[in-house]
């Protein structure tokens, strides 16, 4: 099973097992029913952006959806991604975060609609220089840097140089709420 069938029948199941429609779904996540309906299909490879909005719709982390099958890891290809994202360690359900390693083209722009209520997000910058909206402002997080924000609020990465840029993201999610 390749990327892109892993992410069709993980998004497919998920749906299921909540025994949600298309239609709901869409409106948990604010992705169309038809864009939702496509991916299942493996007829669209949604953006990063879309895949944070079904994440933090279902309640999943992000990489439930992008974590490869062994033999594929990912290849980065600037003329045809603007960002690329790998896992560096997958979802570990103890310790609540996700570790991706993030490739992102000269020029691109992701915006990172807010992620639920407590994740906290640090960004490490690996090489080349990369601009971070936080809170509406921009600042820069060079090579070395680092910077820890709060990710249940918009934020965006962007590279506004000629070089692609190379950063890590920890992203720690809230304990899980008991029922009571």
């Amino acid at each position: 099973m390749n990327i892109a069938q892993h992410l069709a029948v993980t998004l497919k199941t998920l749906r299921q097992q909540r025994g949600w429609s298309l239609s709901r779904l869409a409106e948990e996540t604010g992705v169309s029913k038809a864009m939702l309906g496509q991916i299942e299909r493996n007829e669209s490879s949604p953006t990063v952006a879309t895949l944070w909005k079904i994440a933090t719709g279902l309640n999943v982390p992000f990489s439930l959806f992008i974590t490869p099958p062994e033999s594929e890891a990912a290849a980065y290809d600037p003329q045809q991604q603007a960002m690329v994202v790998t896992p560096l360690f997958p979802w570990d359900a103890e310790l609540r975060f996700d570790h991706f390693s993030i490739m992102l083209a000269p020029g691109a722009l992701s915006e990172s609609a807010p992620h639920e209520a407590g994740v906290i997000e640090h960004v490490v910058t690996i090489s080349g220089t990369l601009d971070m909206r936080i809170d509406g402002r921009w600042q820069q997080v060079a090579a070395g840097e680092g910077l820890r924000f709060a990710g249940d609020a918009a934020h965006a990465y962007r590279n506004s140089t000629d070089e692609t840029v190379h950063f890590h993201s920890l992203i720690h999610y809230p304990k899980e709420k008991s029922a009571g």
